[in-house]
């Protein structure tokens, strides 16, 4: 019954309030002040008579973070708990467990225990299913649990844990915990350096610039900056590490909004630290954000080869703006540009369709880089070179969203011994195991194809489709479906993509992974055989 109230008396009422903050204070103002009393009314007298009693603050914090799900994802409001996590994330710093945790309804799972860290040390495996956390059920806490685990240096806590059916306890002593940016860098082979930028935190272009002046110490002559699975972060970084390239008093990114203190050009500030070393930088589906800018503006100042696949597409800039009581608001304040002048955000979340869903950018814009190569906007960054195993399609992303690949990788971790990430080999045998695995699960996912004909189907228009037209309508779909479990074998290359990153890491960590990389990666080898072809390597950018 609360969940109604707050769903469908309090948030459409206090949805109004937005527009305090939303407008330019252009607006109506009897308007504004007609609704917060409307508002401040209604929350009163809801507090004061509902036949229940009533946790105003929950309600309140309900109640913003719905009405912020009308705009684009990344406006949240951020209660004290929510800032402390976003101030942490951008510091690379903080007190815990070290691992990566996923939130269920009725329990935590071990994503990734970091290599040496308390959760690893603990003997906590990816896959694992946290239930109990000291004496308090995961299930009665919801989405707060994983604040249980935090906690000031050399305090523990005692997990119960369920893995492969059987249930288990560990005690877990919490440890100051540093999050790298740059987690990896290697040479590749004689010439060729490799660098892992993971996030854009404050330790970014200092980790980036320690790792390239090793390298470059160790005889490399070419650079790889991999981005891949670079979520972004802090925009300041994303100009340090392009920086890092391109000289001093460069243009990076232009910023545009409709509150004019926000528009801003960002240039180089620095002196470079090569610019002239060829570059090469790996992007996929999940670069986003400052991924994006350090790629994008590379690719329009003809200073570095992208290669990979299309990256995420996030072309929005986002600014934490103090509320009361040490709160929040992360709000959408503009759009960022490449030196080319290209946005290259791919949803549009101000055009919705008629399921509520942000619509796919489709007024497309060429542009040109510094040497007159095309390049286009609305979706992400497209590489120079793509390498189709990096691509995702509705099938790999359904796989990945249904954890399909991970629970795989979990149940293959404990059923193979592997010792050495060299002899690691994922079988065509293997490929057929899942494939069953995933045809008797009763894994499905809907199409936008299904989605459309099943729309179609439901819709009043008997009077003019038959029965004959509604069973063509009917095999269609179930033709459809079939197709899917096919699309095992069409998408085979990328799935065995994701799966052997998944097994590996379970292996040998985020470190093994990179090694592993270095000799059966496709975008690694195929950045090294360009980088060794200058006159390859020249053309492309020319």
């Amino acid at each position: 019954m609360k969940k109604l109230i707050q769903k469908k008396v309090i948030i459409p009422v206090f949805a109004l309030v937005f527009i305090v903050v939303g407008s330019s204070f252009k607006s109506d103002f009897f308007e504004i002040a007609k609704q917060i009393e409307i508002f401040t009314t209604l929350f009163k007298e809801l507090n004061m008579n509902y036949v229940d009693e009533t946790n105003p603050a929950a309600l309140m914090d309900t109640a913003i973070k719905s009405m912020l799900e009308d705009l684009d994802p990344y406006t949240r409001f951020l209660n004290e708990q929510d800032v402390e996590a976003y101030k942490i994330s951008n510091a690379g710093e903080y007190s815990g467990i070290g691992a990566i945790v996923r939130a269920y309804k009725d329990k935590l799972v071990i994503v990734e225990p970091y290599k040496n860290n308390p959760a690893d040390k603990a003997g906590l495996k990816a896959g694992d299913e946290i239930i109990k956390i000291g004496d308090i059920d995961v299930k009665d806490v919801n989405e707060n649990a994983t604040e249980l685990l935090k906690g000031a240096n050399n305090t523990s806590v005692d997990v119960t844990f369920k893995r492969q059916g059987k249930i288990k306890t560990s005690t877990i002593t919490r440890e100051a915990i540093e999050v790298d940016a740059v987690p990896y860098f290697k040479m590749v082979n004689n010439n060729t350096g490799y660098i892992v930028l993971s996030k854009f935190n404050q330790k970014a272009s200092e980790q980036t610039k320690a790792a390239l002046i090793d390298l470059k110490d160790k005889g490399a002559e070419n650079i790889i900056l991999d981005l891949r699975g670079n979520p972004g972060g802090l925009l300041s970084e994303a100009i340090n590490v392009t920086n890092l390239f391109v000289p001093k008093g460069e243009l990076i990114v232009t910023t545009k909004s409709k509150v004019k203190k926000f528009n801003s050009e960002y240039k180089t500030r620095n002196k470079a630290v090569d610019t002239e070393i060829p570059l090469v930088v790996l992007v996929n589906g999940r670069s986003a954000s400052a991924s994006e800018i350090v790629s994008g503006s590379l690719q329009d100042l003809d200073r570095a080869v992208v290669i990979g696949a299309r990256s995420f597409g996030k072309g929005l800039v986002q600014r934490p703006l103090k509320l009361t009581y040490g709160t929040q608001l992360k709000v959408t304040i503009s759009r960022y540009y490449t030196p080319s002048g290209r946005c290259i955000q791919a949803l549009d979340y101000w055009h919705r369709d008629e399921a509520g869903n942000a619509v796919k950018t489709s007024d497309i814009h060429d542009f040109k880089t510094r040497n007159g190569r095309k390049v286009q906007d609305g979706g992400g960054v497209l590489p120079d070179v793509e390498i189709k195993a990096l691509k995702t399609n509705t099938l790999t992303t359904a796989l990945l969203n249904e954890n399909a690949i991970f629970d795989y990788a979990t149940d293959y971790y404990f059923a193979h011994e592997i010792t050495d990430v060299a002899n690691f080999k994922f079988t065509d045998a293997d490929f057929e195991v899942f494939k069953s695995r995933i045809k008797s699960s009763g894994f499905t996912f809907e199409t936008e194809t299904e989605k459309a004909l099943n729309k179609a189907m439901s819709l009043n228009d008997s009077d003019l489709l038959d029965d004959h037209v509604q069973e063509k309508y009917r095999d269609l779909l179930t033709e459809i479906n079939a197709k899917k479990i096919t699309g095992l074998d069409t998408s085979k290359k990328e799935i065995i993509k994701q799966l052997e990153d998944e097994i590996v890491t379970r292996y040998f960590y985020n470190e093994g992974l990179y090694d592993y990389y270095l000799t059966h990666d496709e975008a690694i080898l195929t950045a090294s055989e360009l980088l060794n072809d200058k006159n390859k390597y020249n053309s492309i950018l020319k």
